[in-house]
C-alpha cells in the first residue's frame, strides 16, 4: 500500500491518499478526518499508525506504507 499527501489550496483542505501496490485509490480523506473513510476500508485499528505517518510525509511525496 502506499500513502501520498495532498496540499489543499486557499479553501480546499490537506488531503490523504492510500492506493493498493496497483496504485488503485482505496482511500482519499482529509487530513483532520481520517476515522470513517479508515473504518471503511478496514484500516479502523490503525488510524494513529497511519495519521502519524502522514503529519511527517511531505506534501506529493508517495511512501511505501508497510501495516
Amino acid at each position: 500500500m502506499y500513502i501520498i499527501k495532498v496540499k489543499g489550496v486557499a479553501k480546499i483542505p490537506d488531503y490523504i491518499q492510500l492506493r493498493d501496490e496497483e496504485f488503485t485509490l482505496l482511500a482519499y480523506f482529509r487530513v483532520d478526518r481520517p476515522d470513517k473513510t479508515l473504518n471503511k476500508i478496514g484500516l479502523g485499528d490503525k488510524i494513529d499508525e497511519i495519521m502519524k505517518l502522514a503529519k511527517e510525509l511531505p506534501f506529493g511525496k508517495v511512501m511505501k506504507l508497510e501495516l
